[in-house]
């Protein structure tokens, strides 16, 4: 695991495709789900953990435990957005995010999202290394 929490707040951008919208050319609602996942994903691998790599190595695995969404407006074919990342709060086997979505820096949707370290074959929570807890500290605004 890389020591460089320089990413913090991260930001990843992503364009909006055909298959991220409804019928009229909107981003559907749960797509943003998806995206905030791909950009904490990205900021961890940024920092230098590999998801596969912890769950192999530390029997580890991340699980969404809470969502709290807001939308604002909405996105649409071709936006690019500017995924926002920043981790809140870090507890023994829990993390906090705040995530924002921005098209041409309008706020579209924003988030808050806890996500769970649980051990990979009972699923129960699990507390995180040291050398993992103290990197994410160390991120935490």
């Amino acid at each position: 695991m890389s020591t460089d929490t320089r990413a913090m707040p991260f930001q990843m951008d992503i364009r909006v495709y055909y298959e991220d919208t409804d019928a009229g050319g909107v981003v559907y609602y749960a797509n943003y789900l998806k995206f905030f996942e791909r950009a904490r994903t990205e900021w961890l691998r940024q920092l230098g953990i590999n998801q596969s790599e912890l769950a192999a190595r530390e029997h580890r695995i991340f699980v969404v435990k809470d969502v709290e969404l807001h939308y604002r407006k909405p996105a649409r074919l071709d936006d690019l957005l500017a995924l926002r990342s920043a981790v809140t709060r870090v507890g023994p086997a829990s993390i906090r995010f705040r995530q924002s979505a921005m098209c041409g820096g309008e706020l579209l949707c924003e988030s808050n999202i806890q996500v769970c370290c649980v051990d990979v074959d009972t699923l129960r929570p699990t507390p995180f290394s040291t050398e993992l807890r103290t990197l994410l500290e160390k991120a935490k605004n």
